[in-house]
């Protein structure tokens, strides 16, 4: 086996590629030498490449543009050694995990440690390039402020992805620290609106996670565009938050197939919001709205929703704002195998759900969806 320990690839000669190469920079981490060769030799095509083994001393100063880390998670010694790395990884805007063994546990503590991308399974070539390819445009956000979003966005990643690892743990979960990341979305879409918010989860999040933080966006802005009160506010974003918990019991496979669901995949699927409120209920500091709004956001007004087919008079304000937020959401959030749909478009598909969704609330939703 090739004793690798860092490796850095030579830059082609002269011309535009030359100069569109330094600016993009990826830094490589590995735990063997076989996995840091194979994804330098794929990297290296397009990318200036920079590579170390885990178990190095870390010697790369330049800052790169993306970080791409190939580890196996169950192994604390890696975990240990990309925590060392933390503060030098934190400056690179993108940061993806490539797992192989793949589980909710795995995909949580790869977020913990700093993921904005995590990617399941074996090496996706030309999703990996895709995502390392198509840096978002920052021209028009100073640095601060992108570094200040960015902290929003990994703090409520972060408390996502402790929550998931509490339920396939069998874990307690971190009630006031989910609000607190909660509080923290509801400030910056107060300061910067939504627009800002929904660039910034989609550069870094994709799958369940984005979702989550995606609805949060979406219903906070509602809120705060229907006037809620404070502590309305504060059980909406908490209900959003908390809303797709019980998908921590559902195989990250089926999650995230691109693909249409069998009639058994959909079927578990509709256990989430059901799965979500068993584990919840047990928890201090979940009030009965919030419970109410995690089983019942799958809930229509026409009896036709699930679990408990509940029909208008038995469906909640929060719910109503949760459930539109979280269709709005989906239609727009970004997967890899699909383009993301215009907004316009998305509010259209909400309009055209008659009898649904209160035709209030899509009337009210409209600039939340366009404009704000």
């Amino acid at each position: 086996m090739q004793n690798a320990r860092t490796i850095l690839s030579s830059a082609d000669p002269g011309g535009m590629r030359e100069k569109e190469r330094a600016r993009t920079f990826v830094h490589v981490l590995a735990d063997t030498s076989d996995k840091l060769t194979g994804l330098c030799s794929i990297l290296e095509e397009r990318f200036a490449v920079a590579g170390e083994r885990l178990d190095a001393q870390a010697k790369l100063s330049q800052v790169p543009s993306a970080v791409v880390i190939r580890a196996d998670l169950r192994d604390v010694g890696n975990i240990a050694a990309i925590k060392k790395r933390a503060g030098k990884l934190a400056k690179a805007k993108k940061r993806i995990f490539l797992l192989e063994h793949s589980s909710h546990v795995g995909i949580s503590q790869a977020y913990a440690l700093g993921a904005t991308l995590v990617l399941p399974g074996t090496i996706n070539r030309p999703r990996l390039l895709a995502a390392l390819s198509n840096p978002a445009d920052l021209s028009s956000v100073s640095s601060s402020e992108t570094a200040q979003s960015d902290n929003a966005v990994e703090t409520a990643a972060t408390a996502i992805a402790s929550m998931f690892t509490a339920v396939t743990l069998g874990q307690s979960l971190d009630v006031d620290g989910t609000k607190e990341a909660g509080r923290q979305i509801a400030d910056r879409i107060t300061e910067r609106g939504l627009s800002e918010w929904l660039t910034t989860v989609r550069r870094h999040h994709e799958g369940t996670y984005q979702h989550c933080l995606l609805v949060t966006g979406v219903a906070i802005d509602f809120g705060l565009s229907l006037g809620v009160g404070r502590a309305d506010l504060e059980r909406l974003y908490s209900a959003a938050m908390f809303h797709d918990i019980g998908k921590a019991q559902i195989p990250p496979a089926i999650l995230d197939k691109p693909g249409r669901l069998d009639d058994e995949e959909r079927a578990l699927i509709e256990t989430h919001p059901a799965a979500g409120y068993e584990f919840l209920r047990g928890h201090d500091g979940i009030s009965p709205e919030i419970l109410d709004a995690v089983r019942h956001h799958h809930e229509y007004l026409d009896g036709s929703g699930y679990p408990d087919a509940l029909c208008a008079e038995s469906i909640g304000d929060i719910v109503r704002i949760l459930t539109i937020s979280d269709i709005f959401a989906a239609l727009i959030e970004h997967r890899h195998y699909k383009p993301t749909m215009p907004r316009a478009e998305a509010y259209d598909i909400l309009r055209g759900m008659s009898g649904k969704l209160e035709k209030a609330l899509v009337n009210s939703f409209k600039p939340v969806a366009l404009t704000r």
